[in-house]
Formats: C-alpha cells, sequence, structure tokens
C-alpha cells in the first residue's frame, strides 16, 4: 500500500519484507541477464553512475527508529561508493549450469543493511563470447513491476546509448537526532501512518463495495462450485517444507509466439498458459517425488499490479495477492487450461485482488514493533498460505541494450521462504516467455526437471491444438509398454535382424530405436 504521509518512510508492505527477512533467507527480487560480448565492472560502474542521480532512492539505505517505534525511513548513505554495488566475477568453466551455480550463491546472500540494498555483479567468461549480469534488488526497495522500470532506465533501446541531461538533485540530509528526539520521531510518524491506514482502508471498503454490487454477479451455480475450491484450506506438497537454504535456481524459455498461436486456438490469456504449464509441471514433479494429486487442490500465489497508471514507475511494493486455486489432478492439459480460465475470470469478476488487498491493509495496524518482533520468527511456522508463488511480468517487447552490446536472455527471480520453499517468475521479453524457478535445496533438490516439465506440459498443448501433429503410434506403444513387453519385443526383432541378415537385407529395427523421445528446450 502507499504511504502518502512520507515519502522519506517505508509503508507498511514495504517493511514487512524487511521483517520478514532472516540470515539466509533473503527476500530480494533479482534477475539474471546475458549479453552478447564482453564487458567489465569497471565499464558499468561509470555507466550506471552516469544514470543514478535518476534513481535518487539507490543513494539511500533504511534506517530504523529505536524500539522499532514506526517503520523504518530512507535516508542517504554518506559513505556511498558505488563500488560496494557493482562488483565482478570470472567463471572459469563457462557454462550455463555454471552459470545457475553461481546466481543461486549469490542470490542465496543477504545484503548489507548499512548500504543501499541493491547490488550488480558482472559474471565474465561465459562461452560463446558472452557476459552476465545478475541485478539484485531487496524486495523492501521494489516489486517486479518497479524492477522491470529500473531495468528500463538503465537499458537503451539501441546499441547506441541514449544522450540525456541529468541535473543531480541536491541531497536534502538530515542531521542525526538524539535517540529521544527520533523515538518521539517514531511515535509521531507511527501515529500519522494509523490515521492515514483507517481512511484508506474506509474508502477501498467502500470502493470494493461499489464495484461488486455494480459487477453483475455471476451464475450460482459457478459460485457454488468454485467458492469451496476457494476456501478450502491449502494442502501440502512435497516441497512445503520450512525454508532452511541453500537455494537452487533454474530456468526455461518458450517463444511468446508459440504461446499466442494455442491461445488463439483454445482460449485464454498469457497469464492463463503460463498458470497452466506451471500447474502441468508441478503436477509432474509431485508424483516423481510420490505424492498423490488425485483430488488435491493445487493453489497459486499470484501478485496483481494495483498502480494507477500515473504512477507506473513508482517504486516500492504496489500490489495485491489472486489466490488461484485449481485441481491437480486434471491431466488433460487443454482441459486444465480451461480450469484455468474459468477460475482466473471467476476471481476478477469476484474482484478478489480488491478483497485481498483490503484483508492485507488491516494487517498493517498491527504496530511496527510487533510486526519486527514476529516477522522473523513467522518464517519458521508451519503456516502455507500457498503452495507456490508465481509472478507474471511483462518487460520490453523490443531487444535492449547495456554499453551497446544487446541483451540476449533475461530470466526473473522471486525470493523463497517460509513454507513455500519453491517458487516461479515470468517475465517476457523481445518475443520471449522466460521461466525462472527458485527453490531450497532441501526442497528441491532437483529443482532442474521443472523446466523440462514446463516444455513437455507445453508440446502436449500444442498436441492438443492441433498445432503439431501427434506422435507416432509405435512411439507412444513403446513408452508406455512394460518393460518385459520392450524386452521381448527387442528380443524378436534383433532374431529378426540376424535373419534377415543371413539373406543380405537392410537389418530391421528394433521399436526402441524407433522411438521418437519428447523434445525438450536445453535447460
Amino acid at each position: 500500500m502507499k504511504n502518502g504521509h512520507n515519502t522519506d518512510r517505508l509503508s507498511w508492505g514495504d517493511a514487512l519484507f524487511l521483517y520478514l527477512e532472516r540470515e539466509g533467507m533473503p527476500l530480494n527480487i533479482a534477475c539474471v541477464s546475458i549479453f552478447e560480448g564482453d564487458f567489465s565492472a569497471q565499464e558499468c560502474r561509470q555507466y550506471i553512475s552516469a544514470k543514478l542521480p535518476l534513481l535518487p532512492r539507490y543513494y539511500q539505505r533504511v534506517v530504523t527508529p529505536p524500539l522499532n517505534i514506526g517503520f523504518p525511513s530512507w535516508e542517504y548513505d554518506k559513505q556511498f561508493d558505488i563500488r560496494n554495488h557493482i562488483r565482478e566475477v570470472t567463471l572459469e568453466n563457462g557454462t550455463e549450469a555454471a552459470l545457475k551455480v553461481l546466481a543461486a550463491k549469490i542470490l542465496g546472500m543477504t545484503m548489507d543493511r548499512q548500504r543501499p540494498l541493491w547490488d550488480v555483479t558482472v559474471i565474465r567468461g561465459l562461452k560463446g563470447d558472452r557476459t552476465g549480469v545478475l541485478i539484485r534488488i531487496h524486495h523492501c526497495l521494489a516489486d517486479g513491476i518497479a524492477g522491470v522500470g529500473l531495468m528500463n532506465i538503465l537499458m537503451d533501446p539501441s546499441p547506441e546509448p541514449r544522450a540525456f541531461a541529468v541535473k543531480k538533485k541536491e541531497r536534502r540530509e538530515r542531521r542525526a537526532n538524539d535517540p529521544v528526539t527520533q523515538l518521539l520521531d517514531g511515535l509521531l510518524g507511527a501515529y500519522s501512518d494509523v490515521i492515514e491506514r483507517v481512511l484508506t482502508a474506509e474508502s477501498h471498503l467502500a470502493t470494493v463495495g461499489e464495484r461488486i454490487a455494480g459487477g453483475g454477479g455471476f451464475p450460482a451455480e459457478e459460485f457454488s462450485r468454485l467458492l469451496p475450491e476457494l476456501t478450502a484450506p491449502t494442502e501440502r506438497l512435497f516441497f512445503n517444507i520450512t525454508y532452511q537454504g541453500p537455494q537452487k535456481y533454474a530456468w526455461t524459455k518458450i517463444s511468446l509466439a508459440d504461446i499466442k498461436a494455442v491461445r488463439e486456438i483454445c482460449g485464454g490469456t498469457h497469464n492463463d498458459v503460463v498458470l497452466t504449464l506451471i500447474t502441468a509441471a508441478v503436477r509432474r514433479y509431485a508424483e516423481l517425488h510420490g505424492d498423490k494429486v488425485k483430488g488435491r487442490l493445487f493453489r497459486i500465489m499470484v501478485p496483481v499490479n494495483v498502480r494507477d497508471p500515473e504512477s507506473a514507475g513508482e517504486l516500492g511494493n504496489r500490489i495485491s495477492l489472486l489466490p488461484v486455486t485449481i485441481p491437480l489432478d486434471i491431466r488433460n492439459v487443454r482441459k486444465l487450461l480451461d480450469a484455468v480460465r474459468q477460475r482466473s475470470e471467476f476471481l476478477k469478476r469476484a474482484h478478489m485482488a480488491e478483497l485481498v488487498g483490503l484483508a492485507g491493509g488491516l494487517l498493517g495496524f498491527t504496530p511496527a514493533p510487533v510486526q519486527a518482533l514476529v516477522g522473523p520468527v513467522a518464517s519458521l511456522l508451519p503456516i502455507t498460505p500457498f503452495n507456490l508463488v508465481c509472478t507474471n511480468v511483462r518487460g520490453p517487447a523490443c531487444p535492449v541494450y547495456l554499453l551497446g552490446h544487446k541483451m540476449l536472455d533475461w530470466y526473473p527471480y522471486v525470493p523463497v521462504g517460509g513454507e513455500m520453499a519453491l517458487n516461479c517468475a515470468t517475465l517476457s521479453y523481445n518475443g520471449v516467455s522466460y521461466f525462472g524457478f527458485s527453490g531450497d535445496v532441501h526442497a528441491a533438490p532437483d529443482l532442474q526437471k521443472l523446466g523440462k516439465f514446463v516444455q513437455a506440459s507445453f508440446i502436449e498443448l500444442q498436441h492438443a491444438a492441433g498445432i503439431r501433429p501427434p506422435r507416432k503410434k509405435k512411439a507412444r506403444a513403446a513408452k508406455t509398454a512394460k518393460p518385459r513387453e520392450v524386452k521381448l519385443r527387442a528380443a524378436a526383432a534383433a532374431a529378426a535382424a540376424g535373419s534377415a541378415s543371413q539373406s543380405q537385407a537392410q537389418p530391421s529395427t528394433t521399436l526402441d530405436e524407433q522411438q521418437v523421445p519428447v523434445p525438450l528446450a536445453a535447460d
């Protein structure tokens, strides 16, 4: 929620990410970008230093009032040094696998709160004459939309850097007050924030009531069918365990044109297709680890941007949460897409995002000292409000450049914590939808399989839409045949091949050799 009283003070929603964070469980948003060519951290420092005056918040650090009376505030870091925020690492083995291992290590570290809460790591030595850039921003500073806004400022739309004139704003640095004055300021600020939240909640309640009353409602049959799913408690899957760390990070990608082709035939939005693929992939992943999916529900927390069009570039967290609950046992991927679409439309018509935002605003009435005290403990409690978080952010539709180098790929990252020890972020850029999977190594030891399951599920969706031809019957038979049957057939084929060779004929091919594997994108 927006904190309009004092732009130098964090809103309760922004501060919550500070309170929930604990050592070893960082709450940062991030991305790994891969660029053409080679460049250094020193070049990045010079380039970003020239643009940083456009982002004054990135000079500021978080300062907590005494006894956590009131929410933390933003203050300029008098010892700001960009060398503390942009560093360089060179890979010895420049493979994508090595890049993922390094990224996971960096993403699993908390940032120093005595400095502005962002950093950039330039990763050199990637094979194919490429350079990686990992950007981290603490969640108290920005959400996914604001993070893309930062990238839009740092990146250029062409290889030629944009010419711009930046007037350095005068830094109004407040003098350090004595502890008593800080305490009084905190009390006054906390009181003002409570009054503002009361007025905001009252306004939001009236607005939501008007929207629901004027929404036209929905059929009683649909309401009675879907409401029980929405109100049912979340059922834990095998990966819904308390986060311990360290982390793993994996990714995959799918062409936006291919997704659009499926949508044109099957209907639904881009987000519907993404949620369908994630659900299908999680079903495969759960079954791989021995979870039974029959009759089970899968609840995804989908962040929804609630910014006004006039404040599209606003920093901080301006999101609500949409709880999308989907049956996990729908194996026909086209029927699964229909189920996702129906539930997404139901939640929109019910104005669920507004209702959740209102409920979250009421939680903001909890005093700041209590939030600060309870936050680190809350992430250790056996509470599973959702099975998984899945963000979906729209990035630039055309290529962007850094220091004249084209960005080839852009993989997003969303933090994990509590009992949501596996999460997913998706981001569209330059005709591609990128999927980033973050997970605790104990909860998801084979995280890379999720990318393969997403690809396999999308191929099934293409088959169902008639875009890809169905697989050959013989190939399907080989995949579904029991091991003993396959061995018997192979033995018979081998005998036939031996007989044919004696008559100088071409050897026959076994069923196993004819089997056409499901093509998967490189992970």
